[in-house]
């Protein structure tokens, strides 16, 4: 499938100087991930293009282009970026993804996989 995002929608939420091309490769991992996933969710085109838009910006920011709020002066600096977890929780971002995942399975993502080991006695 296409991608439903495109570069200057990336480019209009996220301030990087990655090009058009890496930011595109960004947009392909997205858009399968979001085709894989909600392709099939009935959401409107429009709203799953937003979701690749934001899921590639998160990509990018985790992978590339980290970047975090500072406030203060001097050696008195604190850095943060809001409150912010793991996987899709890391970045505002990802964060937005979720939110704009009406059927909440991007939320599925960010729960960690648990594996269960079971030991019996012979």
């Amino acid at each position: 499938m296409a991608n439903r995002a495109v570069y200057g929608d990336v480019q209009a939420i996220l301030d990087t100087e990655l090009t058009t091309s890496e930011i595109t490769a960004y947009i392909t991992t997205s858009n399968l991930l979001v085709t894989d996933r909600l392709g099939s969710s009935g959401l409107a085109a429009g709203l799953l293009a937003q979701i690749e838009t934001y899921l590639a910006a998160h990509l990018i920011t985790v992978t590339r282009e980290r970047k975090a709020a500072q406030a203060g002066r001097g050696e008195d600096r604190v850095t943060f970026e809001g409150q912010t977890g793991m996987r899709l929780d890391s970045t505002l971002y990802g964060q937005t993804a979720m939110v704009l995942d009406t059927t909440g399975k991007l939320s599925t993502l960010n729960k960690p996989t648990r594996t269960a080991v079971v030991f019996g006695v012979l």
